[in-house]
């Protein structure tokens, strides 16, 4: 799948967050957007998953040179972000059997499977809101990395990971998305270290 932004800008009342950005992210590319806390990283990563309207400009989305309608991007993008909330009353294999049926995991792969995956078998029964905000961040990165969509979008993955789970994080990427096409939003460089292609929000404001 192939992102484009054409003249795209977004603002809040007179406030531009970034404007006249045109850029194409292509399939199985991996990039990184950076920039300081509340440039806007976040809100682009929103335009870009189809989440927010652009303010003017446009976004294409396109399988091969096959248009993809903009209201059917979601079902070939899945997101990792701080501000998703998991179902906290839900048990961890209860949440990835829900999340399951409507976007399924890679071939191969299922909830039990991925919980093992992530060291977290003994856990499968327990209530996520027992869980601590590091088994929170990991059942976020899994639903994310082991959907089977095309383009992974990450904004600040590896909040509330220790060492572990960072490493965890990296091994994780380089074994279920090698093929999908990334953007990390991210001012920590260990967040998007794999990422050859560094965009600086700031270039458009």
């Amino acid at each position: 799948m192939r992102i484009s932004l054409i003249n795209a800008g977004k603002r809040y009342n007179r406030e531009w967050i970034f404007r006249n950005l045109s850029y194409v992210f292509e399939p199985g590319g991996r990039y990184a957007i950076t920039g300081s806390n509340g440039s806007g990283k976040s809100t682009l990563l929103q335009v870009i998953a189809g989440a927010l309207a652009t303010s003017e400009g446009t976004v294409e989305y396109k399988d091969g040179e096959a248009p993809i309608p903009g209201e059917q991007c979601y079902q070939s993008i899945s997101l990792c972000a701080p501000y998703l909330e998991l179902i906290e009353e839900m048990t961890a294999l209860e949440f990835l059997r829900f999340h399951q049926s409507f976007k399924p995991f890679q071939e191969g792969l299922d909830p039990e499977s991925i919980l093992g995956e992530l060291s977290l078998s003994q856990a499968a029964h327990k209530q996520i809101r027992f869980f601590s905000s590091g088994m929170k961040q990991r059942i976020k990165l899994a639903q994310a990395i082991f959907a089977d969509a095309p383009v992974l979008l990450l904004d600040e993955p590896c909040t509330n990971l220790d060492l572990a789970g960072i490493e965890q994080y990296h091994a994780l990427v380089e074994a279920y998305a090698t093929r999908k096409l990334i953007i990390v939003s991210s001012n920590d460089p260990q967040e998007y270290i794999f990422c050859p292609e560094v965009l600086k929000i700031s270039d458009w404001k």
